[in-house]
């Protein structure tokens, strides 16, 4: 089962707005590509499930998924899938054209990490011992 690191009510506590109806599944999308792309790279300790057993880190990664899911909402693209299929556009005089088959959606504004989430791992609370940002090991 996937990790899900925030709840419905942090997300409303964060943007200090009420949550979309489909909150879980955006905070179980952004928890994932969070995993993917930043948690899986740090160095914390987890429990049985895989969660930080502590607390400050626990908030820290619920505020960047958090931070993630606003981040879609704010740039229009929740699931990545902006960046997926056009080749050419033209608005007025300004023209843009690509590949449509070299174009796989990792450039789309979704899947693109919000710089708050950057902003919560390296909060100065975090120190090394525990939270390691960047560090892989294998036991």
């Amino acid at each position: 089962m996937a990790r899900v690191y925030a709840t419905s009510s942090q997300y409303t506590e964060y943007t200090g707005e009420a949550a979309p109806t489909d909150i879980d599944v955006r905070l179980r999308r952004a928890s994932k590509f969070l995993d993917a792309q930043v948690f899986r790279l740090c160095r914390y300790d987890v429990d049985d499930d895989g969660l930080p057993t502590n607390s400050l880190v626990a908030a820290a990664f619920a505020e960047a998924t958090c931070a993630q899911v606003e981040w879609g909402v704010e740039v229009g693209d929740v699931t990545g899938a902006a960046g997926v299929g056009w080749g050419s556009v033209e608005i007025g005089t300004a023209k843009l054209s690509r590949s449509v088959t070299a174009t796989s959606g990792d450039e789309a504004p979704g899947r693109q990490i919000a710089p708050a989430v950057w902003d919560a791992v390296r909060s100065s609370d975090l120190t090394p011992d525990i939270l390691w940002v960047g560090a892989v090991t294998t036991c």
